[in-house]
């Protein structure tokens, strides 16, 4: 679960198949008086948005049902939870949650009109939080699909150990002692440290070195990996290997802080514009 901040009212997020689903019942914060989601729902234009939703990305929905339910509204008797309208309609555009994350969620597209409702005001501001949200998001899906990357290429690497650095009946004991000093080749070639060495440098400090690198720093962590993996191929010592991945450290490193350079030079006066 996440939770954006718009007009003061804290707004909760989860994902339901994927999707990301508001709480308009938090929403509900932001708006004078007493109102409830039964009253936004008996509305006929709510209604018949809902039902066009559902029409393109629901092909389970109870058609039927959903007529006489639209039949009613308006009128001043007429009232559903949305509790009852999901039973009956099998929509899947709202939902209705119990316990820690109770209340009512409803689809980002559907709670972008609900803001409305509450005010113009309002869902421009949602629009924009989600979309602040969505961006950070992302950002951090970059960085996770860059570590993973790392761990699948350290697996590369760890595989061309076992094949070509571990004699013939080695003590298995000994095979954890070789990968940590070839994993340590690497992090001496990208950080500077061993793992050891930056444990005792930051004993606060949860994971390992690699947990607080930079996405540069782990793209140019796993081109060294499968390099590695390749010298360790081509029979090279390991001192030999720890100069050559070294020196391709700090030009890969370079590389990357030029390009990085380059593109705040490119979006600056963008920036500058949208401050102003």
């Amino acid at each position: 679960m996440a939770k954006i901040l718009v007009k003061d009212s804290e707004i909760r997020i989860i994902k339901i198949e994927g999707e990301d689903y508001i709480c308009i019942s938090d929403m509900l914060k932001a708006k004078d008086g007493e109102f409830f989601v039964k009253d936004w729902l008996r509305n006929r234009n709510t209604l018949e948005f809902i039902g066009l939703w559902e029409r393109f990305n629901n092909p389970n929905f109870n058609w039927g049902e959903f007529a006489l339910i639209k039949n009613q509204a308006g009128l001043n008797r007429f009232r559903i939870s949305v509790k009852d309208f999901v039973e009956k309609t099998g929509s899947i555009s709202l939902q209705a949650k119990k316990g820690r994350y109770g209340g009512t969620y409803a689809h980002k597209d559907i709670a972008f009109e609900f803001g409305m409702w509450i005010s113009p005001e309002f869902k421009f501001y949602l629009i924009r939080e989600f979309q602040r949200f969505k961006e950070e998001e992302n950002k951090l899906i970059g960085w996770s699909a860059k570590r993973e990357l790392a761990k699948i290429n350290y697996q590369i690497h760890t595989d061309a150990i076992k094949q070509n650095l571990i004699p013939p009946e080695i003590n298995p004991n000994k095979i954890p002692f070789i990968y940590a000093n070839e994993a340590d080749v690497l992090n001496v070639a990208m950080f500077g440290m061993t793992a050891q060495e930056w444990r005792s440098k930051n004993p606060e400090k949860k994971g390992n070195i690699r947990d607080y690198a930079t996405i540069n720093e782990l793209i140019c962590l796993s081109n060294l990996e499968n390099l590695n993996a390749v010298f360790i191929n081509d029979g090279l010592s390991q001192s030999e290997r720890l100069i050559r991945l070294n020196q391709i450290a700090i030009s890969q490193m370079k590389i990357l802080t030029e390009q990085a350079k380059r593109s705040l030079l490119v979006s600056s006066p963008d920036e500058k514009n949208e401050k102003n």
